[in-house]
Formats: structure tokens, C-alpha cells, sequence
């Protein structure tokens, strides 16, 4: 078989098109997303502290639902989770486009949508992780989670650059519209989607179930390390990236740029997913942890210099980077976790992760404009360094080694 019919193999299976399809539109969604409420809120008061309020706002309501949101994946089929999540999403971005629109908008508005929107997110993320292993067979997992991950990224490029372009041409509450609109079209593709929940040997109450899936996480050093090690690192970057960056943008090179700027890191997400599909390394984890190094990079270059052609270059490149860490994280849970308990240990996952990025979103405003905007995001960078070589000192995550074999080609 030819490498690239190797690597495109998992789509032969219906489930697993419907899913990538879905997920694509999805993310195409969510890309636009981050784009058109920055700038909402900036156009509504100007105010970085307020931005950082509305999308922390959304970034609490995932760690407080996420771990309810692993149970329900593992009792019921995640297809259907999938369905409604998606659904319900499109009816708070759309809320929030008329409230845009129509001129209502306040802050408090947009934090009660934005939790909203939070919790809907929690309950689809370990569905949405876990799913993967259920629409191929367990030879062609590298290549799923690659393909999946390529075409999840390319709709997270184009909604990243339409998000620049719409804000910039029809204004924020059209952008978010269109949004809605996307998510909508992902709910209609995963109606057709029948992947089943994984056959369980029995039921529990849902704290015993939770229980379980801790005993699962804590269990493997490797797998709490580098979500510790993450904690630090999306903390840091949310609110360098999310909320400083917006800010730093609409005075250097404009919203439109900032747009280019985040298509950029998502291109780098498809070349990453495409080498990956590729790169067979014994010891992934381990490279996937100092890969993770680059998310300083930017930090450094909006701190330093925020020129748009550096920063394209550079998001380009951390983009690519972080996806091959993505892919090696991915296939690590899933060819050493159980699959009936795959979905809790990924809220637990997703839940060490996130916990700390509210604060990072919260403070990075009130502490930018304290201490100045460069002194935080050398700061920031410095903690994502530090994190990462505090991961590579566990044997466990610099040992690991891959299970399933390469298909001969």
C-alpha cells in the first residue's frame, strides 16, 4: 500500500467520514469563535480586563461540567452526545449574534452566554476524544487520529482567517452568526454518525464511575505529569494569546492581521497533522513534551517585536509543533487506557488542563496593566519553559514507548 493511501485508509470507514466531516465544520466554528467575541467585547468597552472576564467565564464552566461530561460518554453513545452539544452550541452562538446585532449586549450577557456555551463544550470534549477508537479498527489508529486532526485543523484555518475577515468587513455579530451557523451544519452530519458506547461489564452510581476513572489517571505518572506540565502551559497561553493578543494586534497591524496571525498557527496544525501521519517514533511522548517548548516562542515575539509577517512565521511554526505533540498525547491515552474507560480519563485529562486557564485569562489584563504587557508575556514564557523540563524529569514520560506496530506499506 502507497503512504498516502496509508494515511488517508481510515476513511474507508463511513463512521469515521461522518465523524471528521462533522468535526470539521465544528472547528470551523469555533475558530471563527475566539476572533468575533474578542473583538465584540473590545468594540463593546475597550477594555482588555472585560475580555478577559467573558472568555474566562466560559473557560470556569468547563472545569466545573467536564468530569460530569466524561460519565455521560461512557454510559451513553457519544454520537448522540455529539448531536445535542452541537445543537445547543448553535443556539448560544446565535443568541449571542442578535444580542450583538440588535444592540443589547452588555458584559453580564455575554458571561451568562459564555458559560453557557462553557458547559455545552464540557460534556462534548471526552465524547468527542474518545470516539476515535470506535470508527476504526485499532491497525489504522495513528493514521485516524492524524486524518482526523488534519481536516479538524484545516476548518479551524479557513474559520480563522473568515473570522478576521467577516469582524473586519461585516462586524462581529455577523461573524458570530456565522458561527451558529456551522455548528448547526456539524449537529446535521452527526445525526448520521452510529458509532456505539464501548460494552461496559456493568453500571455504577456516577461518583463510583468517577472514582474509577481517577484510579485510571493517577495510576500512570506519565499521564498526570504531562497534564500538570499542560496546566501551566494553556494557563500562560490563554491569556497571552487570547486576551493580550487581541489587544496588542488592533494597535500594531489591525483585526484583520490578527486573523491572518491565528490562520497561520492553524495551517501549521495541517502540516503538523500531516507529518504526523508519517512520523512512527518509539518514544513519542517524550518528543511530544519538549515539542510543547514552542509555545513560548509567541509569547516572546508579541512581547519583543509584534510585527504580522514574524508573527505569521512563528505561529506557523509553534502550530506545526503543537500538533505533533497532539498526535503522540492522543495515541499514547489510547492504545494504554481501557476504552470503557477511556472517556472519563480524558475529562480528568481535560480537567487538569483547563482548571488553571480561567486564571490565566482572568489575570492577564488586571496584570498587564499593573506590570505592563511585555514583562507578563516574558513571564509567561519562562513558566511554559520551566513546566516543560519539570515534565522531561519523570522516567515514566521520557520511556514510554508506542504498542500497536506501523502497518507494513
Amino acid at each position: 500500500m502507497s503512504r498516502a493511501r496509508a494515511v488517508t485508509a481510515p476513511l474507508r470507514h463511513p463512521d469515521f467520514r461522518r465523524l471528521v466531516t462533522g468535526r470539521t465544520f465544528a472547528e470551523f466554528g469555533n475558530a471563527i469563535a475566539p476572533v468575533a467575541i474578542a473583538f465584540a467585547v473590545l468594540d463593546l468597552t475597550g477594555s482588555a480586563v472585560d475580555l478577559g472576564l467573558v472568555v474566562g467565564a466560559r473557560s470556569v464552566a468547563n472545569v466545573v461540567l467536564v468530569l460530569f461530561g466524561g460519565v455521560l460518554a461512557d454510559r451513553l453513545p457519544r454520537s448522540v452526545i455529539l448531536q445535542g452539544t452541537e445543537t445547543a452550541a448553535a443556539l448560544t452562538q446565535a443568541t449571542i449574534a442578535v444580542s450583538v446585532l440588535s444592540g443589547f449586549a452588555s458584559i453580564p450577557l455575554l458571561v451568562g452566554l459564555s458559560v453557557a456555551n462553557g458547559a455545552v463544550s464540557a460534556i462534548a470534549l471526552p465524547a468527542s476524544s474518545s470516539i476515535v477508537p470506535q470508527t476504526v479498527p485499532a491497525s489504522l489508529l495513528q493514521q485516524a487520529n492524524a486524518v482526523n486532526r488534519i481536516l479538524s485543523n484545516t476548518g479551524r484555518f479557513a474559520g480563522a482567517a473568515a473570522g478576521g475577515v467577516l469582524v473586519a468587513a461585516f462586524g462581529s455579530g455577523w461573524a458570530i452568526g456565522a458561527n451558529a451557523g456551522l455548528f448547526l451544519v456539524a449537529a446535521l452530519v452527526y445525526r448520521r454518525l452510529r458509532a456505539a458506547r464501548p460494552e461496559r461489564s456493568g453500571r455504577t452510581r456516577p461518583f463510583a464511575e468517577l472514582a474509577e476513572g481517577w484510579h485510571e489517571f493517577r495510576s500512570r505518572t506519565w499521564l498526570w505529569v504531562v497534564v500538570l506540565q499542560f496546566m501551566i502551559v494553556n494557563a500562560v497561553a490563554a491569556g497571552g494569546i487570547l486576551v493580550l493578543g487581541p489587544a496588542i494586534a488592533d494597535e500594531a497591524f489591525g483585526r484583520a492581521g490578527w486573523g491572518l496571525v491565528l490562520a497561520a498557527e492553524t495551517a501549521g496544525w495541517v502540516l503538523g497533522g500531516v507529518l504526523a501521519a508519517h512520523w512512527r517514533p518509539h518514544r513519542a511522548l517524550a518528543i511530544g513534551v519538549v515539542l510543547v517548548l514552542s509555545n513560548a516562542i509567541p509569547l516572546v515575539a508579541l512581547a519583543k517585536a509584534p510585527n504580522l509577517v514574524l508573527l505569521v512565521v512563528v505561529m506557523l511554526l509553534t502550530g506545526g509543533a503543537i500538533e505533533l505533540g497532539a498526535v503522540a498525547w492522543d495515541v499514547s491515552m489510547q492504545e494504554n487506557v481501557p476504552a470503557d474507560k477511556l472517556a472519563r480519563v480524558y475529562s480528568y485529562d481535560v480537567l487538569g488542563s483547563i482548571i488553571a486557564v480561567p486564571i490565566g485569562q482572568l489575570a492577564a489584563g488586571p496584570l498587564a496593566e499593573r506590570w505592563g504587557r511585555e514583562p507578563v508575556l516574558l513571564t509567561g514564557a519562562a513558566l511554559i519553559v520551566a513546566a516543560t523540563l519539570l515534565a522531561l524529569c519523570s522516567r515514566q514520560v521520557r520511556g514510554l514507548r508506542r504498542l500497536t506496530p506501523a502497518p507494513v506499506s
